[in-house]
């Protein structure tokens, strides 16, 4: 048999061999023979029934971390891997994990309401039946809390939304708030209410988010239906993730574990989660003032904002427990190169069962593993070694890929090459985020993959979509570039500690756009649901795996690492030039708010039934000196420019001097280190991309300067811009070393 698939392998190597080649970055051209027909191989190992098979199994019980079923999954998964030949093992880590003990919501006055805080089960949808062994309605770390107030409406508890309350001469302290899911991640909410003085946060989902405004709701179609309820955390990931109890080192059996009450990462008011159907009572009965425009839902009747009449009364209990976190980690070992590792990750753990997120991602990994394993067995070893992992708690909080990484920080540092992570993924286009390092290889893979549907490479239908949801002023730009630009990540999966804790160059990757729903972190997030709206002939899923394998395979394989600097300078220049437009747009709008404040010019909205108070007066804004960093910025640019230029031919080196390039091009990340981190926020040491500390999952470029200037801390402003400058001096030099290589061609 491994003779047939050898003679099936020179047939393919044979046809590559006959086209010319091109995209294939760091390889000699005959290795770019060798890898095409290699992946032409991997192609056809990639089947739709094996995903569909993994995503059924993985799918088929409510698994949320701690349950009888995340074990069964973590050993299902880590036997699978362990048949395709892989060395594979469970790391267990102990991380803090509440779930309900006690949940009520109720209106008290003027109307007595009960709130149902249930999904009910569907004859259409086969495991939504599975009460017993489904998570209740909630929101994890939530404190524990005994509340009664009056009401606020608060829109989606975003930043600008309480600048509106406060032009509004709205309070929210001593109230209950409710804000809809939407606009900022579901942590930022409550925080920011409790910020304000709020006693309790109600969080719900608005239909015009994901439900019937939408389009048909589920069953007849795949938006939230008025029962729907997203559960999910809102531990406070911005300040750092993993398990609260023991910041910045890992949960270990034995582990030094902090006090509940001195955590920092943790919400001190109640937080609960609930339908449009259990808000309705409590939004309809508010009175005050109407809601600006943008604050509307579409639940049918007039939005007012509040305080009161409606009275609620929160109360809310917890089972703060210790549970067990299974991380399964399978290793290929490389054939030449093998304390390189390349690292691909998707968690597998479900607020209950997942299908899409996150299993749609984990079946795909799956296969992609399998066919992996299966060329290896065929005599075709990848040059470095290949770690899958399949994570645990990522829901809660990215809880198993911190700890592991935490665990094994130091020799990750040494030997990781890249990160590529996927997590849930759908029918439509390709999106792609991460190191802008990597941004030429994305381009490169994307070519060379088909859509399923429009028969174009999905890199073209990613671009047309790019240009299609541009600003106008953008368009022009982007249709004269052959690029697709990969986005900056901020949280929100298990990217996130690679990258921005231990400074390892990482992808996200995803397919989706034609297959939106309201089904997320909610019973209906089913196997049903996912073959019927999702993804029907799993032609995505495939798709998926095909561009992931790729980026493995060729990251596992090339001759020289395909890290491009100037992509990284091009980006990052950019940044900057928007940070500093910022500052002068902010500092126009400060002088113009003080002179209304001046000449006590009081305003109204363009909406009449919005009564503002008069604006206050803002400190003035400073110029700082950013010439640190421009000049660092220039250096880079020097540095990338250089280096792209003496990097043609590279592969022809001598094979000690490629392994010790490789060295530098793969640890060069590790320079965009802060050294003692992000301010007040030390997790986060990574000095182009964070969570912004307002935003959770939405990102920050260039976060310690950026998030200085918006807070008007202007002498930290002014120290981070000169870090920053540092670190960028720093990574250029290692740029450097590395041309310094190439000049011994």
């Amino acid at each position: 048999m491994k003779k047939l698939y050898l003679l099936l392998f020179a047939a393919l190597f044979c046809i590559a061999a006959a086209q010319p080649i091109k995209d294939y970055t760091g390889f000699k051209e005959a290795s770019a023979i060798k890898q095409r027909g290699l992946e032409g191989r991997y192609d056809s190992l990639i089947k739709a029934a094996d995903i569909d098979e993994y995503l059924k199994h993985l799918s088929a019980h409510p698994h949320h971390l701690g349950s009888a079923n995340d074990r069964a999954n973590a050993d299902y998964i880590l036997q699978k891997f362990r048949s395709w030949g892989y060395e594979a093992r469970i790391d267990t880590f102990y991380a803090l994990f509440p779930t309900p003990k006690f949940r009520l919501l109720e209106e008290i006055s003027p109307n007595t309401f009960k709130a149902g805080l249930a999904e009910p089960a569907l004859k259409e949808d086969l495991t939504s039946s599975q009460t017993a062994e489904q998570l209740p309605t909630y929101n994890c770390y939530s404190a524990d809390g005994d509340v009664t107030g009056e009401l606020v409406y608060v829109n989606q508890g975003a930043p600008a939304d309480y600048d509106d309350l406060e032009r509004m001469g709205v309070d929210v302290k001593g109230k209950i708030i409710i804000a809809r899911y939407g606009g900022s991640w579901r942590g930022i909410k409550p925080r920011l209410g409790q910020e304000h003085g709020a006693i309790g946060c109600i969080i719900y989902s608005d239909p015009k988010d994901d439900g019937y405004y939408q389009g048909d709701v589920y069953p007849k179609g795949p938006y939230r239906n008025e029962n729907g309820v997203q559960r999910g955390s809102v531990m406070d990931i911005p300040l750092y993730p993993g398990d609260p109890l023991t910041p910045g080192y890992a949960d270990t059996e034995h582990a030094k574990r902090l006090d509940r009450k001195d955590v920092t990462n943790l919400l001190k008011i109640p937080v609960l989660p609930i339908s449009y159907q259990d808000a309705k009572p409590f939004l309809a009965g508010l009175s005050g003032q109407v809601v600006p425009e943008r604050w509307k839902g579409a639940l049918p009747f007039t939005y007012h904002v509040g305080p009161g009449p409606v009275k609620a009364h929160l109360k809310l209990q917890f089972n703060w427990d210790v549970k067990p976190v299974y991380d399964v980690i399978a290793t290929l070992k490389g054939s030449e190169y093998p304390d390189e590792w390349v690292i691909r990750g998707n968690h597998y753990d479900a607020w209950v069962n997942g299908a899409d997120d996150p299993i749609s991602g984990q079946a795909a990994m799956l296969n992609e593993a399998q066919a992996i394993g299966q060329l290896a067995k065929e005599g075709m070893r990848p040059k470095r070694t290949i770690v899958y992992c399949a994570w645990d708690g990522e829901e809660e909080g990215l809880l198993g890929s911190t700890e592991w990484v935490e665990a094994n920080a130091t020799e990750l540092q040494q030997k990781a090459v890249a990160y590529i992570n996927t997590d849930a993924t759908a029918r439509g286009f390709m999106y792609a985020g991460g190191s802008h390092t990597l941004q030429k290889l994305v381009n490169e893979v994307a070519t060379d993959v088909q859509d399923p549907e429009m028969n174009i490479s999905i890199l073209d239908r990613a671009k047309a979509r790019q240009v299609i949801d541009a600003k106008p002023k953008e368009q022009k730009e982007m249709l004269s570039s052959s690029e697709y630009k990969i986005d900056a990540l901020g949280s929100g999966s298990d990217f996130s500690p690679f990258l921005q804790h231990v400074g390892i160059a990482a992808l996200d990757i995803a397919f989706g756009g034609e297959g939106n729903g309201g089904e997320y972190h909610s019973i209906y997030d089913s196997y049903d649901m996912f073959k019927r709206f999702k993804d029907p002939g799993f032609q995505y899923e495939v798709v998926i795996a095909k561009t992931a394998g790729r980026v493995t395979l060729r990251m596992a394989n090339a001759d020289v690492l395909p890290f491009n600097f100037q992509d990284f300078y091009s980006m990052i220049n950019g940044y900057a030039t928007e940070m500093m437009k910022n500052m002068e747009e902010m500092r126009t709008t400060t002088e113009v708010n003080n002179q209304l404040v001046k000449e006590k010019y009081y305003t109204r909205s363009s909406d009449p039934t919005i009564t503002y108070v008069a604006p206050t007066a803002k400190d003035v804004v400073p110029y700082l000196d950013f010439s640190a960093l421009q000049n660092a910025l220039a250096a880079l640019k020097t540095s990338a420019a250089q280096f792209e230029s003496l990097s043609v031919g590279a592969e022809q080196l001598p094979e000690t001097t490629i392994h010790q390039l490789n060295i530098l091009l793969y640890q060069s990340e590790r320079k965009l280190l802060m050294e003692t981190g992000l301010p007040d926020r030390g997790w986060y040491k990574q000095g182009i991309y964070a969570p912004g500390y307002y935003q959770g999952y939405g990102v920050k470029t260039l976060p310690a300067v950026r998030e200085a200037i918006e807070n008007r801390k202007w002498q930290l402003a002014q120290q981070q811009s000169g870090l920053t400058a540092k670190m960028l001096l720093a990574y250029s030099k290692q740029i450097d070393a590395a041309a310094e290589l190439l000049k011994k061609k």
